[in-house]
């Protein structure tokens, strides 16, 4: 059985482009001509008669073409996203993108769609620096390629990728691609391109790139080029900090890592250490999240029971048993009793009510059993700045994450202890894991290597404001 031919289209963004519209259609390669599905044109309400040369080329070629104008500018990016609805509504199954002003050259577009067609990929960008010295040669002004060397550089390096090019024009996508992710959010100007690239990454999609070539003409640059790089960089930027956790916008659009890291410095590698000596012990861990941690526990020996509100995907293979339930509710009896050891990680925070649940620890340990505590530290330089600068706002996890309904300090927190009857038997304090954040890949992790190193010094030297989080020990008075 013969498969089913793609249906092509070919979005042409067009602003101000009466001298070179007609020019860029008639250089569309034969072959292509005979296969396109449509072609549109997308007129962003120019000043001059690009509309009108539309409609003539509209009426005496063989191409199937629509020529649409806005009645108002829409932006560089606001035109694209008209285009790739109007491809998804028309059911289109690849859409390349072509400038009107003849800077990407329409003769070598079949190489764009032919990744495509053969499903290598879900998206093609045209680079014009994969082939060294391309560029140049092609006419691209000095300062416009090392801008383009530093950004692109800078966009991989945050980004975990490896693309030759961010900033060209030239590009394919599957619909199936666009339809998958929320391009609909993006800026309508020139960094769009960039935010669909995050996108497209974002969503496990596959990118892939094919050499084409350089062309400055006569056509007039609308692009500021210092906001454009400003905004490039602040896109990928925010892109990097969201996978860090911060920032609660889009969650939809980024996802975060579940981990639990065990180093020396950090919460659970103090939980874990501390749980060294008591490797046969019946334990009851408040927030257990997906069981990570209990997992461990149950490897070292221990019996470990879970709650947390949320049944999360394997919880049930790594704990001997799990409830799901609130904190704020208590501890359920069907928990029961005569626990070792009570863990409330860094469930502390989440809790409307954290004096209550002491008491219920209280009731279900064994006498001279103890309580692990894991409290962010409301006094972390991180939150104090935020504050500060008037711009306080939660986070996807962290001291201000998003679920977190109580703040302490560890003089408050250390308060409310000793007013339900708990002791201190000791304590420990946990910097920013740095190095187990995810910085997507080795070089940038390579280099805030230095950062983890200040920071374990300033935990050191002055936990209160760099401690991320202290570890506590409680035993009942």
């Amino acid at each position: 059985m013969r498969a089913t031919r793609a249906r092509i289209g070919v979005l042409v963004v067009a602003y101000n482009a009466e001298s070179t519209l007609t020019w860029v259609l008639d250089r569309l390669p034969e072959s292509f001509r005979s296969r396109v599905d449509h072609v549109l044109i997308c007129d962003d309400a120019s000043q001059d008669d690009t509309y009108r040369i539309g409609l003539e080329y509209e009426t005496a070629s063989d191409l199937p073409l629509t020529v649409v104008r806005h009645a108002e500018n829409l932006g560089y990016g606001g035109n694209q996203k008209w285009g790739y609805r109007w491809a998804i509504e028309h059911e289109l199954d690849i859409v390349v993108l072509l400038h009107g002003d003849g800077q990407y050259a329409p003769e070598v577009i079949e190489s764009l769609v032919a990744p495509l067609e053969s499903g290598a990929c879900d998206a093609v960008f045209g680079s014009r620096m994969m082939n060294r010295g391309a560029a140049l040669q092609g006419g691209m002004p000095p300062y416009k390629y090392v801008g383009n060397k530093i950004l692109s550089r800078y966009e991989n390096l945050l980004a975990g990728m490896h693309l030759t090019e961010w900033h060209s024009g030239y590009r394919a996508y599957r619909v199936d691609a666009l339809r998958d992710i929320a391009f609909e959010h993006n800026s309508d100007v020139f960094d769009f391109d960039t935010e669909i690239i995050l996108q497209l990454h974002e969503a496990g999609k596959t990118i892939c790139e094919v050499p084409i070539p350089t062309y400055y003409g006569d056509e007039i640059c609308h692009v500021n080029g210092m906001k454009y790089a400003f905004d490039v960089v602040r896109d990928v930027t925010r892109y990097r900090l969201r996978k860090l956790g911060f920032g609660n916008s889009e969650p939809a659009e980024i996802h975060l890592e579940s981990y639990v890291r065990v180093s020396p410095d950090s919460l659970y590698g103090t939980l874990h250490q501390w749980m060294q000596s008591h490797s046969a012990s019946r334990v009851l861990l408040v927030g257990c999240g997906d069981g990570q941690f209990g997992g461990l526990l149950r490897n070292m020996g221990c019996y470990v029971i879970g709650i947390d509100n949320v049944k999360h995907d394997k919880v049930g293979q790594r704990l001997h048993e799990f409830v799901e339930a609130s904190g704020d509710s208590g501890v359920p009896a069907e928990v029961g009793d005569g626990f070792d050891i009570v863990i409330v990680a860094d469930a502390i925070t989440r809790l409307r009510d954290p004096a209550a649940l002491f008491q219920e620890v209280r009731r279900v340990l064994t006498p001279g059993g103890s309580c692990l505590v894991g409290v962010p530290n409301f006094s972390h330089w991180y939150p104090r700045l935020r504050t500060a600068l008037g711009l306080f706002g939660y986070d996807r996890r962290g001291i201000l994450d998003h679920h977190n309904v109580r703040f302490f300090t560890r003089r408050s927190f250390e308060r409310l202890a000793a007013t339900q009857g708990w002791q201190v038997r000791r304590r420990s304090v946990a910097g920013l894991p740095v190095r187990h954040m995810d910085w997507g890949g080795a070089q940038l992790e390579q280099l805030i290597r230095p950062l983890a190193a200040l920071d374990r010094l300033g935990v050191r030297l002055w936990p209160t404001l760099f401690g991320l989080q202290f570890v506590y020990e409680l035993v009942q008075d």
